[in-house]
């Protein structure tokens, strides 16, 4: 009997603790899961990423060579863009990328050096970080990068989205995201579609915009739901 007590308890606290978090999840499935809007590829869709980069400046962006932020006050990213290399910290941890030769890049705990497994895995960690924190510092400048499609999506509500998505890269290929601009180019927000995530069409803000010292015009902050995603002191130079 005791035994049978002890499970009803349980089963019971597991019930209280996980019911209010289905409860949300169901919420906010039904109120923002949206299908994969089917776009049309043409010239048209690259007329308007262009202008999306244009508004943002892409020389500068393209002539910056070290970028810092902290992401979610987490992952600290040092990023020697030109040479390829990036040094992510967390905790106490530090990875040093090296994102042109893989095999090359170094782990540490402690500032001691790491080897085998342990490095691996905390390599492969820096770069599934890395992966997601700077797609949310430099994403609309991946618009043409090698493996993406790009095409134009016209919302019920009669307004035009730039749709990208990348077949190949990165951590999670397939992902897409629908972007929306204002009238100069410059993104406002997108909607995604991510392999992460097991809701279609959740909404990001990409308002928080500073022009970095080299001229390249990075966000700060997005507003995604309920969440904020906080990028730090970004900086970029040239």
């Amino acid at each position: 009997m005791k035994t049978k007590k002890i499970i009803k308890i349980i089963l019971g606290v597991v019930i209280f603790l996980a019911l209010p978090t289905l409860l949300l999840f169901g919420f906010v499935y039904f109120k923002y899961n949206e299908e994969l809007p089917i776009g049309i590829e043409s010239a048209e869709a690259d007329e308007m990423a262009n202008k999306m980069l244009d508004a943002l400046d892409y020389v500068a962006y393209k002539k910056t060579n070290y970028i810092e932020w902290t992401f979610k006050r987490k992952h600290h990213y040092q990023w020697l863009k030109t040479e390829g290399i990036c040094y992510v910290f967390w905790e106490t941890y530090k990875v040093e990328l090296n994102l042109n030769n893989p095999s090359e890049s170094k782990a540490f705990i402690h500032s001691f050096r790491v080897h085998n497994e342990q490095a691996d895995e905390l390599i492969e960690k820096a770069t599934n970080y890395f992966n997601n924190d700077s797609f949310w510092l430099v994403a609309p400048y991946k618009i043409f990068d090698k493996g993406t499609k790009r095409s134009i999506v016209k919302t019920k509500k009669g307004k035009q989205g730039l749709l990208v998505t990348y077949t190949s890269g990165g951590t999670t290929p397939g992902d897409s995201y629908l972007w929306f601009l204002d009238k100069n180019g410059l993104p406002e927000r997108f909607k995604m579609w991510v392999d992460i995530l097991p809701i279609g069409g959740l909404e990001a803000t990409w308002k928080d915009w500073i022009t970095t010292e080299s001229g390249a015009q990075l966000p700060t902050f997005h507003k995604l739901l309920f969440l904020g995603l906080e990028m730090g002191d970004v900086i970029g130079t040239k």
